[in-house]
C-alpha cells in the first residue's frame, strides 16, 4: 500500500517542498542523462553517495548532505517526491520555511548517522532523499496522527483505495521499516532500513518542541489528532475497470 493523498490541506505554498522536489528532480535528470557508461555514473555516485566507512574516518562529511538529492532510478525518485509532497506541505505550513528546511536537513544527516552506526564499516554507497523523508512523517504522526490518507492498496489484482488515519498508515510504514533493519546487512546493496527508521525517530523527536509550543497534550485535546483547520474533501475515487468483453469481441470495441 502507499499514499496518494491526505486530506490535510496547508495554510500556505509550501515554497521550500517545491524547491527540495525541484533540485531532486533536476538532479536526476542531470546524472541519468550525462553519463554514456556505467562506470562513469558509478564513479559519479562514489564521489556523492554515504559510504559509511569514509564518513567514519572523517574523509568525507559532505555525502551525508549531498546523498539526499541522488536516486537510483525513476521509480526510486518518483515514490520519494509523492511522499514527500503529501507530508512536507503541512510540516512546512506549521514551521514556517526555513525553519522546515533546517529540520528537513537535519533529519536526512541524523538518518545518515543512524545507517553509518549499523555498519560503519560498509564501503557500500548509499542514495536517497527517504531518510530526510521518514523524518517529515515521524513530525507528521506527531502533530496530526489522525488526518485521513487516502492509500491505494494493491494485492495481486486487486486495487482499492481507502481513507485511513495517519498513525495506521505511518504506524505500519514504520513497523515495516523496523522489522527490515532486524535483519539488514549493511554490506550488501538494498534498502537502508535503518536510514528510514532512524530518520522517522529523529524527526518526531525534532518535532516535539513545537508540539510543546502548540500546548502538547492540550493541542491534541483541541485538535482531536486532526488538522487544525477544515479538512479536504475528495470525491468519490475508483479505480478504472476494463469491460467485459463478449465471446469473439475485443475488450475495446463497443457492442452493437
Amino acid at each position: 500500500m502507499f499514499p496518494i493523498r491526505d486530506h490535510n490541506p496547508s495554510g500556505r505554498r509550501p515554497y521550500v517542498v517545491y524547491t527540495l522536489m525541484a533540485f531532486n528532480i533536476l538532479a536526476y535528470a542531470f546524472y541519468a542523462t550525462m553519463f554514456d557508461t556505467d562506470i562513469e555514473l558509478a564513479r559519479f555516485y562514489n564521489a556523492y553517495a554515504l559510504i559509511p566507512a569514509e564518513i567514519d574516518a572523517a574523509q568525507r562529511l559532505s555525502p551525508l548532505v549531498s546523498s539526499l538529492f541522488i536516486h537510483g532510478g525513476f521509480m526510486h525518485l518518483a515514490g520519494n517526491m509523492l511522499f514527500l509532497w503529501i507530508f512536507g506541505d503541512n510540516m512546512e505550513d506549521e514551521m514556517g520555511h526555513l525553519p522546515f528546511l533546517a529540520f528537513y536537513l537535519a533529519c536526512g544527516i541524523g538518518a545518515g548517522l543512524v545507517h553509518i552506526a549499523s555498519g560503519p564499516d560498509s564501503h557500500v554507497p548509499t542514495i536517497g532523499a527517504s531518510g530526510a523523508i521518514a523524518g517529515v512523517m515521524g513530525g507528521y504522526l506527531l502533530l496530526f496522527p489522525r488526518a485521513r490518507i487516502d492509500i491505494l492498496l494493491i494485492l495481486v489484482i486487486y486495487f482499492r483505495i481507502f481513507t485511513i488515519p495517519a498513525y495506521l498508515m505511518l504506524g505500519v510504514w514504520l513497523g515495516m521499516q523496523f522489522l527490515g533493519s532486524l535483519n539488514a546487512d549493511p554490506n550488501t546493496g538494498g534498502v537502508a532500513y535503518w536510514a528510514h527508521t532512524g530518520g522517522f525517530a529523529v524527526g518526531l523527536l525534532l518535532t516535539v518542541p513545537l508540539w510543546v509550543k502548540r500546548g502538547g497534550r492540550a493541542f491534541w485535546r483541541q485538535t482531536r489528532g486532526q488538522p487544525p483547520h477544515p479538512q479536504a474533501k475528495y470525491s468519490a475515487s475508483r479505480i478504472p475497470q476494463l469491460p467485459r468483453k463478449k465471446p469473439g469481441q475485443s475488450p475495446w470495441t463497443k457492442g452493437r
